[in-house]
């Protein structure tokens, strides 16, 4: 079948293909990393835990089947091995059976890893990898030009990415709708970047530029994805200055970068580099079981895109919402609500075995989530500090940390070392304290006259008491009263 591929997009494949496998590599780096005390077998939520009361069809997972920390390592670091042998490119050197199931191999390695990964997972990013791992599968190696199919799913893809963000602003917070919503979002965003002390003391206007552009570029620009050639190509690349733009201003882990990527998979690159993006003369015919298999899925996915897609025009419209245990289509947003004021959980320790009004107290630091007020944030996305995440949601409301903040203070009595390689900073390097307790503080960044004269762009407040001094024995009984 003729129309079956689109040849002219060889290098928009060849692109997408590889910044996807970058993204890969990442999540699968920080999964090895970060496993042992979020979900390991003594970690905060451990997954033999979760297992033994989700079956199988809830939660299709390779670590239904066998856990052990040693299994999961090994599968979070053979995802790091073939992520980077996708990135090398080694999949243009198979028939096009092999790179499919070259392909296929991380999307089965890292589904395990988000459905058996509970809080600490339940991102949209983690969805959205999996959705669009998925459609890779499908885009072929080498020696065949990409399915025209396949490429209007991950435009599907993209439009519900950037629409559905967009109908969520509109339909939530009415500081979207007055174009004010970035008078607060920069200072109260769950992880700051180094440069969003900046973006916060932009001017007024220039923040209701921004949210204005924002509106267009989500609401309107999506349908001209679905438009001919170059005005498809314009949009794919008004939505990557877009994601560039949030990318300085933050640190969202993957979902940025992996919405460039989407947007790459738009672009016709004949219309910058001429010749040079001209497809190479080696490409054959589809093979017939393969236009048949492509024709199967995509007309799957399209019925597995109706509840994704109602959800979208309800007037109820949940947000990063998974509709079926393999995360195929899915429902996507961000900020329906944006906080006006910042507030933060800040752990500390004491060494003394009864805690006094003159006790020192000492502050565990993290690596990304503000603490010490004159610690500049830095840059980590794409990377994703799970952790700092969760603290961020509990300075919101307490009920987002009752599962995993108690068995992350017990963790810290006991001088755990995974828990501790999560934090930039222990102040106990010897022996574990006697009592840790957890302070509520209002954060703001600080002026231009406070930076120069104190160097801190941060100023905090306290608000109350999040968690009471608590000793090792008292912690562990609450858990085991849990449990």
């Amino acid at each position: 079948m003729e129309w079956f591929t689109a040849d002219g997009y060889w290098l928009s494949r060849l692109v997408f293909q590889r910044a996807l496998a970058a993204v890969y590599l990442v999540a699968f780096l920080g999964a090895a990393l970060q496993f042992r005390a979020l979900i390991g077998e003594r970690g905060m939520l451990p997954v033999p835990r979760y297992v033994a009361r989700v079956p199988f069809r809830a939660a299709p997972s390779l670590f239904q089947l066998h856990y052990s920390d040693r299994f999961f390592a090994g599968c979070a670091w053979a995802g790091c091995a073939v992520s980077a042998a996708l990135l090398a490119g080694v999949d243009g050197l198979l028939p096009l059976g092999a790179a499919m199931a070259l392909w296929l191999v991380p999307w089965v390695l890292y589904q395990s890893v988000v459905n058996v990964g509970q809080t600490w997972y339940a991102f949209g990013w983690e969805s959205l990898l999996l959705e669009v791992g998925f459609l890779a599968v499908f885009l072929a190696g080498d020696d065949v030009g990409p399915p025209v199919l396949v490429l209007f799913l991950l435009r599907w893809v993209l439009f519900r990415v950037e629409f559905g963000a967009g109908l969520i602003k509109m339909r939530g917070d009415a500081c979207w709708r007055r174009l004010t919503c970035l008078y607060f979002h920069h200072e109260t965003q769950p992880m700051p970047g180094p440069l969003s002390w900046f973006f916060h003391r932009l001017p007024g206007p220039l923040h209701r530029v921004e949210a204005a552009a924002n509106h267009v570029t989500q609401l309107a620009v999506p349908f001209l994805l679905f438009t001919p050639q170059p005005v498809a190509t314009g949009a794919a690349c008004l939505m990557v200055v877009t994601q560039l733009w949030l990318v300085l201003s933050g640190n969202f882990s993957w979902l940025n970068w992996l919405t460039v990527v989407l947007a790459l998979s738009a672009v016709d690159f004949r219309l910058f580099l001429g010749d040079a993006a001209n497809p190479p003369t080696h490409l054959a015919a589809a093979p017939l079981w393969y236009e048949v298999l492509v024709i199967a899925v995509t007309v799957a996915l399209l019925g597995l895109s109706h509840r994704p897609a109602r959800n979208m025009l309800s007037r109820r419209q949940v947000m990063n919402t998974s509709f079926d245990p393999l995360h195929l289509v899915n429902t996507y947003g961000a900020f329906g609500s944006v906080s006006r004021v910042r507030q933060e959980v800040v752990i500390e320790g004491t060494a003394d075995d009864t805690p006094r009004r003159d006790s020192e107290w000492r502050e565990y630091e993290f690596k990304g989530k503000p603490g010490d007020p004159r610690h500049w944030p830095r840059q980590f996305a794409p990377y994703h500090l799970r952790l700092d995440w969760l603290m961020w949601f509990a300075g919101l409301s307490p009920a987002y940390a009752r599962a995993w903040f108690g068995p992350l203070v017990e963790r810290l009595l006991e001088g755990d070392r995974d828990t501790l390689r999560l934090l930039r900073r222990c102040p106990f390097p010897d022996r574990p304290p006697r009592y840790v307790r957890a302070r509520l503080y209002r954060y703001r960044y600080t002026t231009w006259r406070e930076l120069r004269a104190t160097g801190a762009c941060w100023e905090r407040t306290y608000v109350r008491e999040f968690l009471p001094p608590t000793r090792l024995d008292a912690v562990r009984g609450r858990e085991q009263e849990r449990g």
